[in-house]
């Protein structure tokens, strides 16, 4: 028997935009049937875009994405359709299904049923739906082909725990499934496309069956989706690898030949790329057209500026420079200097005038007091209204620019620097942060070199730098990493080597500064777990390590 050509739509669904989505669909469907494919494959939930969370609530909004189900299940032609949508619960327990329908010309529509429904990190799909309680595989072509949904191939070598008693796909194997497909929506992380293609691989040799997976790609809110679709062969070698952080049609023969091993892929790169297309995404789907920064001279505003001229373009992109009476004379330097290798605009409104007259509202108040970190903070909060007034007038979104080394430990201003639309590097730590800029300059000077190199400063007092009260960034930041992403105690990360007292100090500041994370700008997800979407803690909470 020949071999099945697969078509993979590697679409960039919108959550909500129903025929937005149904077209893309269509379109990519026409594209891949005209390129000879004999079985056409989408996302999960390409309808509705994943995650669609409460919007299956709204009274019309499931039975309208089955509309756009059926007006695809309408113009199909010779070429069958397996297409991600949401069905409803008719028997007990949740009200919905995350499905599949199998789509073709002169049939009935075939349904497929999610099994495995993950509620961990960023994921809660069991508030929605209700899983497939059983799996069977479908004939296509005259195959048995078994059909995935994203979380149905995850194995627990490659999950935090063990969570589930079955397993959709050696359920499939057994009643004769030759193929599986898998329609997915995995968000990106550093690692997970190395992770993935593991994980595929491992699971077609170990089943002896080839397995054709089509991962969403684009940004929706918090979340990054890559893309990189994969064709395993029965005996877990790669035969086709979609590109990453784009869309793409591709057909895929079940009997191609194994590809040679692609070279190992660049963290910093895939870093950059996955930050702008959630830069991009979240303003095209939001209705912004441009962007203001804050330009300080420092690196994190240097690497945010730059990810937004990757991502929207220089001429949609506008720099403010802010200098107060504490500002070096080449941090204003190098703030402008970033501006010109960028070929941004970049406005200079100084606020020292501003920061003397505010300081004066309280000389009556605050005498005989001596100044701390509440005239550092009313600089940054100074800057945060200017930088909020060009938004409101001009219609940009205002872009954070603070790390998640500085935003776990609370060493940034609540209603200043913290003010803005969206965190782009908010789940960056400060080293990674280095590691990007360096990327970035990999073949010219983008990032002002002083700025890497100078010891980094928030100059906010005279001779300020960030070590005078956090520890090297290069201690804290794995520190954190254990504490976060690893949930090991005080008295475990210690054993690790590092100073006990340190730790605790990290650990409380952490603990400390919920209550200004629980009002940060949602931030883009790029590590194993970020603040925010997929961390859940208390503010109001007593428990000390």
């Amino acid at each position: 028997m020949r071999g099945m050509k697969i078509g993979f739509a590697q679409i960039n669904p919108t959550v909500g935009d129903l025929r937005g989505n149904f077209e893309k669909i269509a379109a990519a469907y026409d594209r891949l049937a005209a390129a000879g494919a004999d079985l056409v494959i989408t996302p999960e939930l390409a309808i509705t875009g994943y995650p669609p969370q409460d919007l299956v609530f709204k009274s019309r909004f499931v039975p309208q994405n089955f509309e756009f189900v059926e007006q695809l299940h309408a113009r199909i032609g010779d070429v069958p359709l397996l297409v991600g949508f949401v069905d409803r619960n008719e028997g007990r327990g949740k009200p919905f299904h995350n499905s599949a329908a199998f789509l073709r010309r002169g049939a009935p529509m075939q349904k497929v049923h999610k099994s495995l429904l993950p509620t961990y990190d960023v994921f809660d799909e069991d508030r929605y739906f209700e899983p497939g309680h059983s799996v069977e595989p479908l004939l296509i072509g005259g195959r048995k082909v078994g059909v995935t949904i994203c979380e149905d191939i995850w194995t627990e070598p490659y999950l935090p725990r063990p969570y589930y008693e079955v397993d959709p796909v050696g359920c499939l194997v057994e009643q004769g499934a030759e193929l599986i497909v898998n329609l997915s929506a995995s968000p990106f992380s550093v690692g997970k496309p190395r992770m993935r293609r593991e994980l595929l691989g491992s699971i077609a040799c170990s089943h002896r069956v080839p397995i054709f997976y089509c991962n969403a790609v684009g940004g929706n809110d918090q979340l990054v989706f890559d893309g990189d679709s994969l064709a395993m062969s029965s005996s877990g070698d790669l035969i086709a690898e979609l590109p990453g952080f784009c869309e793409a049609d591709v057909v895929v023969d079940t009997d191609s030949p194994a590809l040679a091993e692609s070279p190992a892929r660049e963290t910093s790169a895939d870093l950059f790329n996955a930050l702008c297309l959630g830069l991009r995404d979240y303003l095209r789907k939001c209705g912004f057209k441009s962007a203001v920064i804050g330009l300080s001279g420092g690196i994190d505003s240097a690497v945010v500026a730059a990810i937004a001229v990757e991502a929207l373009g220089a001429e949609n992109v506008v720099g403010v420079s802010m200098p107060s009476p504490y500002s070096s004379r080449g941090s204003i330097d190098d703030a402008l200097g970033l501006a010109r290798n960028l070929g941004i605009e970049c406005l200079q409104i100084p606020i020292g005038d501003s920061f003397a007259c505010f300081k004066a509202q309280f000389k009556e108040v605050f005498a005989g007091l001596p100044e701390d970190t509440t005239e550092e903070n009313m600089q940054a909060r100074l800057r945060g209204m200017i930088l909020m007034s060009l938004s409101n007038k001009f219609g940009h979104i205002l872009l954070t620019t603070g790390n998640k080394s500085e935003l776990a430990v609370g060493y940034c201003t609540i209603y200043g620097d913290m003010a803005g639309g969206l965190a782009v590097i908010s789940d960056v730590p400060k080293t990674m942060v280095y590691d990007l800029a360096r990327w970035m300059n990999r073949e010219r000077e983008v990032i002002p070199w002083a700025t890497i190199e100078k010891p980094p400063s928030a100059e906010l007092k005279p001779g300020q730098v960030d070590q005078d009260s956090l520890p090297p960034y290069e201690v804290l930041d794995e520190i954190l990493r254990l504490y976060v992403e690893e949930n090991l105690s005080a008295g475990e990360i210690a054993a690790r080597g590092f100073d006990e007292k340190t730790v605790r100090w990290v650990q409380r500041r952490v603990d400390l500064n919920e209550y200004k994370r629980e009002q940060a700008a949602p931030g883009i997800k790029v590590t194993s777990r970020a603040f925010g979407v997929g961390r859940r803690m208390p503010i109001a909470q007593q428990y000390i390590d």
